[in-house]
């Protein structure tokens, strides 16, 4: 029996999805895809490559050489019984806190001044003022905190000393208590760098016509930046949290070059405790599996962040 299909007039087909289209365009433009293969080739290789490769390493005590023996998840059982690990997530969560409250506020408010001032050359050279420090390299910054920090000669106690305060000089570095809130306070006053930039840009973004409307309706420089700027910032915003959170979670050269996680382990932190493990004690299952358990923490984070972090009126410049 034959089969007649009847359309009915005035019917269409159904459009192509976006893969299809999408596929379609790269296939028109193919030749463009292949110059681009050398770069997606080296991204693989460097950044995605190493990545699984920890995560499947994770499960095994290995050496980083030729020495491999399937564990299960005994590396995170390890991990978990490791009390190095719950005092180095304690002074990572710390750091961080007081990370974000410094990123969310100081680069803020700076920002913010930028944007209102009326002299255009002023406020391009308070813009360039505050990008010269980014070019000083990081290394030399933190050789200078240590000197001011020296119990002996650094500039910290000196002033304490010169102020009639000699009793409050401390080795600072070297204080057990006062370790690590001696590395959070490195970068005072907390304003120059690539923070106050994102959010001047932010402000720059915001149509001038909302602003205008806000000034006529008489609302004050502190209401308009309340309930007009600031909510329409909250993208940048939302970008400084991500690359606060996992600047702190990943990052551990400021402790590595000013204390080395001492004294002790006051200021350990997972970061330095992966890299000791690996280049010092030769457990590179093990490191990757602290690598595994950040990737994770920070992931969830930054969906978080994504997720709930809203404006009620958020604006994209174009």
């Amino acid at each position: 029996m034959t089969q007649i299909t009847v359309r009915r007039a005035g019917a269409t087909a159904a459009p192509p999805s976006k893969l299809v289209l999408t596929l379609r365009q790269m296939a028109r433009r193919k030749e463009c895809y292949l110059l681009l293969l050398p770069t997606f080739t080296l991204i693989i290789l460097f950044n995605y490559y190493p990545a699984f490769s920890a995560l499947y390493h994770s499960f095994f005590i290995w050496n980083g050489a030729n020495f491999k023996k399937f564990t299960g998840f005994n590396n995170f059982i390890l991990m978990a019984q490791d009390p190095t690990i719950w005092l180095s997530l304690a002074n990572m969560v710390k750091l961080t806190l007081v990370a974000l409250a410094i990123n969310l506020t100081f680069p803020l408010m700076a920002g913010a001044l930028i944007f209102h001032l009326r002299d255009l050359r002023l406020a391009y050279f308070y813009r360039v003022l505050f990008v010269v420090p980014m070019v000083v390299p990081t290394m030399v910054v933190l050789m200078i905190w240590r000197f001011i920090y020296n119990p002996n000669i650094g500039l910290l106690n000196q002033v304490l000393r010169a102020i009639g305060l000699g009793s409050l000089a401390r080795p600072w570095l070297g204080d057990f208590d006062l370790a690590l809130y001696a590395i959070m306070f490195i970068g005072f006053p907390w304003v120059a760098g690539i923070s106050t930039l994102i959010y001047l840009a932010g402000f720059q973004g915001i149509p001038m016509e909302l602003l205008d409307a806000a000034a006529i309706d008489g609302a004050s420089t502190w209401k308009r930046f309340w309930y007009v700027e600031l909510p329409l910032v909250m993208s940048q915003i939302k970008l400084i949290v991500i690359l606060t959170v996992i600047g702190s979670f990943q990052g551990f050269a400021t402790i590595m070059v000013m204390t080395n996680g001492g004294p002790g382990t006051s200021t350990m932190v997972p970061g330095l405790y992966l890299y000791r493990n690996a280049m010092y004690y030769n457990k590179m299952g093990y490191a990757c599996a602290i690598g595994t358990m950040l990737f994770i923490i920070t992931l969830i984070l930054t969906y978080l962040n994504t997720r709930y972090l809203k404006s009620s009126v958020e604006f994209t410049g174009v």
